[in-house]
């Protein structure tokens, strides 16, 4: 199974379930902070430059925005969560938009959850884990911004992250730079392992 990942198109951005595509394409579903560089590591994920926006203020992402891949799988990418800057009415338009993504079994076949490589996972990240273990689905964890980590503090921050979320061992922790391209072609190893599961 190959991915041509040049091969890439937006294709909508959902506002509620009646929107998502249900074509039985693998949908791969990426969350993460408003701030963590979500769009940056779909962004070189595809080795685009501004393919997925990055937005100058964070939490521009309010809908679901699915991108169509090599016309072989969705990129799912979901709201950024935890911005203060956003209204509460919009806060909680955002999380009933991702429970009735998550509420529906046949969508996800994997789920990326993006996390700070410097800091310890804060409580939306650890509430956004619970969604991607409650769905039973394979998903996985990238600790982005690596590169501004020191050598020795990778490996026990990323136990931390281990710790912070309750990992199980089946769940990997992907080191990622969004930066320097470290870990990119072990997500996408990732995907094309679930493409060819989902099959």
């Amino acid at each position: 199974m190959t991915l041509n990942t040049q091969k890439a198109e937006f294709i909508r951005s959902a506002a509620g379930p009646k929107d998502f595509p249900r074509d039985s394409l693998p949908q791969v579903a990426f969350a993460g902070r408003s701030n963590v560089g979500k769009s940056s590591v779909i962004n070189r994920l595809l080795n685009r430059k501004n393919f997925a926006r990055v937005g100058s203020a964070p939490g521009k992402t309010t809908h679901i925005n699915y991108f169509l891949i090599d016309e072989k799988l969705y990129l799912v990418d979901l709201p950024g969560y935890g911005y203060a800057k956003v209204s509460q009415g919009e806060k909680e338009r955002w999380a009933k938009l991702i429970q009735s993504w998550f509420d529906d079994p046949g969508l996800m076949t994997l789920g990326v959850l993006i996390v700070d490589a410097r800091h310890k996972p804060t409580a939306n990240d650890i509430s956004m884990a619970e969604y991607f273990k409650a769905s039973g689905k394979p998903w996985a964890v990238v600790a982005n911004k690596l590169d501004k980590l020191k050598k020795s503090e990778i490996e026990p921050n990323l136990a931390q992250i281990k710790e912070t979320l309750e990992l199980s061992g089946s769940v990997k922790v992907i080191p990622f730079s969004a930066e320097k391209g470290t870990g990119r072609e072990a997500l996408l190893g990732l995907l094309l392992e679930h493409m060819s599961d989902s099959k």
